[in-house]
């Protein structure tokens, strides 16, 4: 007997408030849902700690002006729109820089251990593409440090936390005409049996998409669960078309191609460096950034000490910059061995400055690499890294168009615009994971007072079960890891750093195949212990935000930010104002991605003088 064959049955919680996903979006959603009053649930598909969240080492960007007292969030705001070349939501920018630093001083009133300046304050270090030193950090491990603390914090509160859990599907009532969100449906990942959440509220923090990617920063985890879950629920997602290529990826050996290193090596002074000893980044300036980036290596080098009365050093331009930069000095030869080029501390600090301020990239290529970074460079480029784009949000609530379901972190889109700077992520987690939480709970509450409280459908609930069960019907030969390989192949080479119309094109043709045979996918064996099924079901969520990645940035004829078109190599003025958004024509049908222009929301005149020239 197949599995499809067998009686559904399923394990049933009722929450007011279940947030998919345990990082620090998530955890930070949850802390404030159940500080609002909601009974709340954390979902995670791994173990708790065991987030992405941890990979983000070099700080967490909040304007304090604990080092540079002319910060303020205005120049954050001003950094952080200039980083996503203007289609950020610029609602959400402001929000993000103005509460940054309070969520930061919350996380230190809960336990975190920043490191400090002389005078005992948080100490913050310099990035690409923040004008001043902004990143509250722990060494180059801030990440682990902040899932610690928010952790700790949420266990403390007795927060019911179900790990090693899958959730497959959103649930909708629509029984009043208008869908609104009833709860979710998952299965345990040890046992597969399944389960379902009774929740007048969801929110989703499930991270990014990169595992569609053959090289790449981002753990197994990140098959673009979110992003499909919203997207087949109703709800639409904003900027597809954006990848971030982190620049600097370890290269060799092959076992951790893409690990970060994290752009701190480059804030504390580290250089990029071709395989003539060369600086290429000064070649690489863009006219947008030359008026705050030095053009000689001296200056440059006084920067570090004199931030004043120098500009900045090019290695420090925002990632979309020096990612673009790197892919062209390995394309014209003039790459490292294997691949790469150099980053190169070794020769700007002594031994015990580099263990110090970079502890954790020391040990990880001294491990793995067998490198000693205090001795010789490293070989790093462009790893997949974050995806701009995501669920489109109501800035204030972090809604979503469906009533009930929220999303906050990687998974929602508008924050960055085009580019993302790097420390950002960290903030934005802190800051709309918190507004998400909340605005969750508040209209649990809402529909609390109106005495309906939406209701599952056990329909959908079998028709969940049955999606799930599909691979086990045997009736092909495709295996799951094979359609996965050849899925990170084509978008790697046709959807990847730099684009072309033909390429993308010839990617649609590829992923409408792949669908075909996902359908033929066949896992062997029983739901338990079995990861060729989890992967069998990830592989739709992988070709989904495949999809729409590849229709977006077909769409999209210019080069901006995350989104490189060898056809199209200039910034487009008339793109400036429109956001691309995905959506599906009929949800409930599943299949066809409609992309449309939307006019990007317009910033109020005291927001636009901040850009005005000094």
């Amino acid at each position: 007997m197949t599995e499809q064959a067998t009686s559904v049955g399923y394990e049933r919680q009722a929450y007011d408030v279940v947030i998919v996903g345990a990082g620090g979006a998530g955890l930070r959603a949850a802390i404030a849902a159940h500080d609002a009053g909601a009974r709340t649930a954390i979902v995670c598909k791994s173990l708790l700690g065991k987030a992405h969240t941890v990979m983000a080492e070099g700080g967490i960007a909040a304007a304090m002006g604990n080092v540079w007292p002319d910060d303020g969030w205005q120049v954050h705001f001003r950094d952080t729109m200039r980083g996503g070349k203007m289609l950020n939501n610029w609602r959400m920018a402001q929000l993000h820089a103005q509460e940054s630093p309070d969520r930061v001083r919350e996380l230190e009133e809960w336990g975190a251990l920043f490191d400090r300046t002389p005078e005992g304050l948080i100490s913050q270090r310099d990035f690409g593409g923040h004008r001043f030193a902004r990143l509250a950090h722990v060494g180059d491990r801030t990440g682990l440090e902040m899932i610690r603390t928010l952790q700790q914090r949420a266990v403390a509160l007795g927060i019911d936390v179900f790990m090693e859990c899958t959730v497959t599907r959103v649930l909708l009532d629509q029984s009043g005409g208008e869908a609104r969100v009833a709860g979710a449906f998952g299965y345990w990942r040890e046992s597969g049996r399944f389960i379902v959440f009774d929740a007048p509220a969801v929110i989703l923090a499930t991270g990014g998409i990169g595992k569609s990617y053959k090289v790449t920063s981002n753990s197994w985890e990140y098959t673009g669960d979110g992003h499909t879950l919203a997207l087949e629920a109703g709800a639409r997602l904003l900027n597809m078309e954006f990848v971030q290529f982190h620049p600097t990826g370890m290269v060799w050996p092959p076992s951790v191609r893409g690990i970060l290193v994290t752009e701190s090596v480059r804030g504390d002074g580290g250089v990029l460096r071709n395989s003539e000893g060369r600086r290429f980044m000064f070649d690489a300036i863009p006219e947008f950034f030359k008026s705050e980036t030095a053009d000689s290596e001296e200056e440059a080098d006084r920067w570090y000490n004199d931030k004043k009365a120098n500009r900045r050093p090019p290695e420090l331009l925002p990632r979309d910059e020096v990612a673009r930069a790197i892919n062209s000095e390995v394309k014209a030869g003039r790459g490292s061995p294997h691949g790469g080029v150099f980053l190169d501390i070794a020769s700007r600090h002594d031994a015990e400055y580099i263990q110090r301020r970079l502890p954790s990239m020391y040990h990880q290529f001294k491990e793995l690499a067998d490198v000693d970074i205090t001795a010789e460079p490293m070989e790093v480029g462009p790893t997949c890294h974050y995806v701009m784009g995501g669920v489109e949000v109501e800035p204030d609530t972090a809604q979503s168009g469906v009533p009930g379901l929220y999303a906050a972190g990687e998974v929602a889109g508008g924050m960055h615009g085009s580019n993302r700077l790097g420390g950002n992520s960290l903030s934005d987690l802190l800051v709309f994971g918190r507004r998400a939480g909340l605005n969750a709970a508040y209209y649990v509450g809402r529909v609390s007072r109106t005495g309906s409280r939406p209701q599952v459908d056990p329909e959908d609930v079998r028709r969940a079960a049955d999606a799930a069960l599909l691979p086990f019907d045997g009736v092909g030969d495709e295996n799951p890891y094979a359609v996965q390989h050849d899925l990170q192949d084509v978008m790697h080479s046709l959807v990847g750093i730099v684009r072309r119309q033909d390429e993308m094109e010839e990617a649609l043709v590829q992923i409408e195949k792949l669908r075909e045979r996902v359908r033929r996918v066949t896992v062997e064996g029983h739901r338990q212990y079995n990861p060729g099924w989890h992967l069998a079901l990830d592989l739709r969520n992988m070709l989904r935000v495949s999809e729409c990645i590849a229709r977006a940035a077909l769409e999209r004829t210019e080069s901006r930010g995350g989104h490189t078109r060898d056809d199209y190599p200039m910034t487009d003025h008339d793109w400036a104002t429109v956001n691309l958004v995905c959506r599906l024509a009929d949800p409930s049908a599943g299949e066809a991605v409609e992309v449309v222009r939307q006019p990007l929301p317009q910033m109020p005149a005291e927001l636009r003088s901040l850009f005005e020239e000094k």
